[in-house]
């Protein structure tokens, strides 16, 4: 085959040849890169052949440019190799995996007619921010369209609506209890600026979870007005592979039904894990539960120290409430080090106990209530010593596990991290089996993010049925974690960025600063801090941005912004600064890590 131009493909700019050769994919049932001389080209060649398919062949070796060609391929696809083989717009892979899924029947079916074979052009299963943000772009784009979603419910017996964790047990009431205990906060700073009050004030927490419930359920009820006016199928069903382009569907009474579509888009999340200890599944409780527990927790043991056990055990506490976290290990793995102990310190400062160092190895029911006793037995993980208290309530976040095991992947060929439960995908989000793509927090080694997930599922609809060539970027994702003490970061921490660029080749600023706000109240001074982390050998551009104090999420998005368009140290220091505010440090702060230099603050 020669496209137009005879031989010259591959001269004209970068773009347009991208363009093209989405354009031979897209317009071609079979569309192979080939080499003449590649004897696994000619065997899928003859493939074709005996099924009596017309293919579209491009030989690399006879064009122009042929390795700049076979360069966008890998960009593409991420195989290197030829043949490089797409059927129905599907990349298939070369030559073995080509042969494999005509022995096992799914070359076969791609080579049908999509839209004549196949009820849906798409089905998403699972209907949290990424599956939803990619069914409605899906729709948009004029496909039919099927989300499927089933909460499976919690040991105690928790369940929700559409919407998936963020909305309804994640991000969503995380941030509105957080500011239940910031209002706190803000109570008890008014009287220094001159608020007076005679009256008791107190927490009440039915009253806090009933308004945080009734907003939750506005959103659910959005979602599904918002899937129907745009066309999407939605079920509220369990999805299960049973077979190649097919899935059965479970609802809650355990009727089922079956759908084939020509693509699938897994967004399943995760769920909280638990301890596999006695009595922790029947009497402790997890993120899925706490939002909208119908009681308040009382003295509350949260077990984890990661930013879901920081986050909770920092709002309970701020609500008045006594609370202990147990620490196995260290806080905020992943994480920058130094400010996840600044984190730790402010909040034992601010009455939250810590337990370092030991995990619990056995929950005991002592009485039934509302909330009721437990006694916790814990270990050490440095000897042999144990510890036992009485709590009201136990609240497990140790990590999540991905929803991954149970769906029937087996079935059809996808990979999974047998470890982790995680789906490895390829840059365009397309697992190992060409026509199942995965989003969200099931991917292994991506940010665990809504933002992400939302901004992945739209890309990955508009790359499949709208034409566009544009993929999500996974680097320099920013994000705030919402201790009493907000933590804002985008880049890499500390740790990370020695590890990669070598402790000699980055320079790392950092001072405390006083938030004006605090002042007249008597707040903590030297408590809220920010640091940057700068690539010497690259004109000090900034790898790592951190922010530890108030409204941390809204200062680090602008920094997140800059650090996309390549912000250094030196645009930083150009920039004059809003005063008074706590985004301004970043942009006078000059004293480095390796100085020694103190970097206390005595005023604002």
């Amino acid at each position: 085959m020669q496209p137009p131009g005879g031989n010259r493909l591959g001269l004209e700019p970068r773009e347009d040849l991208r363009q093209r050769l989405w354009r031979l994919i897209e317009n071609n049932r079979v569309m192979i890169f080939s080499k003449s001389y590649c004897p696994y080209s000619t065997k899928v060649k003859e493939l074709f052949t005996d099924l009596g398919v017309e293919c579209n062949i491009l030989e690399l070796d006879l064009v122009d440019d042929g390795p700049r060609v076979q360069e966008l391929l890998l960009e593409i696809t991420s195989q290197r190799t030829v043949p490089n083989i797409f059927v129905n717009k599907i990349h298939m892979g070369g030559c073995d995996k080509t042969l494999q899924a005509h022995q096992n029947g799914l070359l076969q079916r791609l080579l049908q007619d999509d839209s004549a074979t196949y009820e849906y052009d798409l089905i998403v299963i699972g209907g949290g921010s990424g599956g939803l943000a990619c069914s409605k772009e899906a729709a948009v784009l004029g496909k039919k369209v099927m989300v499927l979603d089933f909460v499976k419910p919690s040991p105690l017996g928790t369940s929700w609506g559409l919407g998936g964790t963020c909305v309804n047990v994640g991000c969503i009431p995380k941030k509105l209890m957080h500011q239940a205990a910031l209002l706190g906060q803000a109570l008890k700073d008014s009287r220094k600026f001159g608020w007076e009050y005679e009256e008791q004030v107190k927490h009440n927490w039915e009253t806090m979870t009933e308004a945080i419930q009734n907003h939750i359920c506005s959103l659910n009820w959005g979602y599904r007005v918002t899937l129907r006016e745009k066309s999407v199928t939605y079920a509220n069903s369990y999805g299960e592979f049973v077979e190649h382009h097919k899935i059965k569907a479970t609802n809650r009474k355990g009727q089922e039904t079956f759908y084939t579509a020509g693509k699938f888009v897994i967004a399943t999340g995760e769920r909280p894990r638990y301890l596999g200890i006695p009595g922790d599944k029947e009497y402790c409780i997890t993120s899925d539960d706490l939002f909208s527990l119908p009681y308040c927790p009382g003295k509350t043991l949260v077990v984890g120290a990661s930013y879901v056990a920081l986050e909770c055990a920092g709002f309970l506490a701020g609500i008045g409430l006594n609370v202990t976290v147990m620490v196995r290990s260290i806080l905020l793995r992943g994480f920058d080090q130094e400010i996840a102990e600044k984190i730790g310190a402010y909040m034992e400062l601010n009455g939250v106990k810590f337990l370092r160092k030991y995990i619990p190895v056995k929950i005991q029911l002592l009485e039934e209530g509302t909330p009721g006793r437990l006694k916790v037995v814990a270990q050490s993980t440095e000897g042999s010593e144990t510890v036992e208290e009485e709590y009201n309530t136990v609240l497990l976040a140790i990590g999540r596990d991905s929803c991954t095991r149970k769906m029937g992947l087996e079935k059809v060929g996808v990979k999974i991290n047998e470890k982790t439960g995680k789906i490895p995908v390829n840059d365009e989000e397309q697992t190992n089996v060409p026509y199942i793509y995965a989003i969200g927090d099931v991917l292994e080694d991506k940010p665990e993010l809504t933002p992400v997930a939302i901004r992945a599922g739209k890309l990955l609809a508009r790359r499949l049925f709208g034409g566009r060539l544009e993929k999500c970027d996974y680097i320099n994702v920013p994000t705030t974690v919402f201790t009493p003490l907000e933590y804002g970061c985008c880049g890499l921490s500390e740790e990370k960025a020695m590890e990669l660029y070598k402790k000699d080749n980055i320079e790392v600023y950092h001072t405390f600063f006083w938030p004006l706000e605090w002042t007249v109240a008597g707040r903590e001074d030297n408590t809220c801090f920010g640091k940057i982390i700068c690539n010497k050998r690259d004109d000090n551009r900034v790898i790592g941005f951190h922010v530890l104090g108030p409204s941390a999420g809204e200062v680090t998005q602008g920094f997140a912004a800059a650090m996309k368009c390549g912000l250094t140290k030196q645009l930083l220091d150009d920039t004059i600064g809003i005063h008074p505010t706590c985004g301004e440090i970043f942009t006078t702060m000059e004293i480095t890590k390796s100085s020694g230099l103190t970097i206390s603050q005595k005023g604002c």
